[in-house]
């Protein structure tokens, strides 16, 4: 890591203001708009609310379960955008009745679909609530959007939910199909599909640097695990691209580079900390090696500035709805072994881990 260009590379996994959002791309396309945002207080939605309140919309409503996380971008609206008409509501995407006060109240023109659960191992522990939300959450948000008129919907996905060996991935690509589905002239819906963020909570470099700090062995899975990573800058940008394309039915792509060694970035971060260990814990139930950006069964079809437009497959609406039916009817019953069924025979990719199986 001695070359200079090799550690310019290394750095953007150094602690920042990673808040700094000044300047993002697209946001002036939500002047004058009334945006809802769900998740909005989460490490992602949080900035891509600011990133919009910058542009001056005419509203913003603010979605989270998370009642502290939904206070403090509150408070920051408040008192950094004071200007800015903003709404705090408390709730749940998978919250029909809700929703539709949300939709009827305030007339959202575009949405921005953040509200996830994303820890994959606690989530393998519980795979009702990983499907409720993520899958059953997104579906009855898009509905309510075609319910409503609304023009425009884009829904934050992950990586992990290409070739998924983990619940979480699974559901996030159900949240994929199900925009992918839904959308039409009417509701042009589209998913970004993002890497690891920097810095989110709960993610490997914050969990390093804590490690670092107290003077503990630094954790791996594996050695030859690799992970994509960007910056919060860029995943806003390119969720606020997605939210603005001209497109309908398509999943974006973020041009990422080569992805990072966990191992050399664990090196990197411990650097002059002094002897330091790392030690190896071993695949989590879930866990992949390696990640992926698409599928071999999907189309790239044109670029869009550093996003790749791509084709997937689509079921059809009534499809959907079946399956969706059968997934409500197995969290009703608790009836994880038929949630795994039916996981498996609509990803058919999906490999359930040790834990589920």
């Amino acid at each position: 890591m001695g070359d200079p260009s090799e550690k310019r590379t290394w750095t953007r996994f150094l602690p920042t203001q990673a808040d700094d959002i000044a300047g993002v791309p697209f946001s002036s396309a939500h002047a004058g708009q009334s945006v809802l945002v769900t998740g909005a207080g989460g490490y992602i939605g949080s900035a891509l609310v600011k990133a919009i309140a910058a542009a001056g919309p005419s509203r913003i409503v603010l979605l989270d379960s998370a009642e502290h996380n939904l206070f403090q971008i509150g408070q920051h609206l408040e008192s950094a955008f004071g200007n800015v008409p903003c709404v705090a509501v408390l709730g749940s995407v998978d919250d029909p009745h809700l929703l539709d006060d949300i939709f009827t109240r305030f007339r959202p023109e575009v949405i921005y679909h953040a509200a996830a659960f994303k820890h994959v191992p606690l989530l393998e522990r519980n795979p009702i609530a990983a499907v409720r939300n993520n899958a059953l959450g997104t579906h009855r948000l898009a509905q309510a959007a075609l319910r409503h008129g609304t023009p425009r919907l884009a829904l934050i996905s992950t990586d992990k939910a290409v070739n998924p060996h983990s619940v979480m991935g699974a559901s996030k690509r159900l949240a994929e199909l199900t925009v992918i589905a839904l959308s039409g002239p009417a509701c042009r819906m589209n998913a970004i599909r993002l890497g690891n963020v920097i810095g989110s909570p709960g993610s490997v470099v914050p969990i390093f640097l804590r490690q670092i700090a107290e003077r503990r062995a630094v954790t791996v899975t594996h050695a030859d695990a690799t992970r994509w990573f960007m910056s919060l800058h860029q995943a806003v940008s390119a969720i606020l691209a997605s939210g603005t394309a001209d497109l309908e039915g398509r999943i974006l792509v973020p041009e990422l580079g080569a992805p990072t060694r966990i191992a050399d970035l664990a090196k990197f971060l411990i650097g002059a900390a002094g002897e330091i260990p790392i030690v190896f814990t071993g695949c989590r139930p879930g866990d992949k090696l390696t990640e992926e950006l698409v599928y071999k069964t999907e189309t790239k079809e044109a670029t869009m500035g550093a996003l790749q437009v791509t084709r997937t497959c689509r079921l059809q609406p009534a499809e959907l709805e079946e399956i969706m039916q059968r997934l409500g009817d197995s969290i009703l019953s608790h009836d994880v072994p038929g949630l795994i069924r039916t996981l498996c025979s609509v990803v058919p990719e999906y490999m359930p881990s040790s834990l589920l199986r």
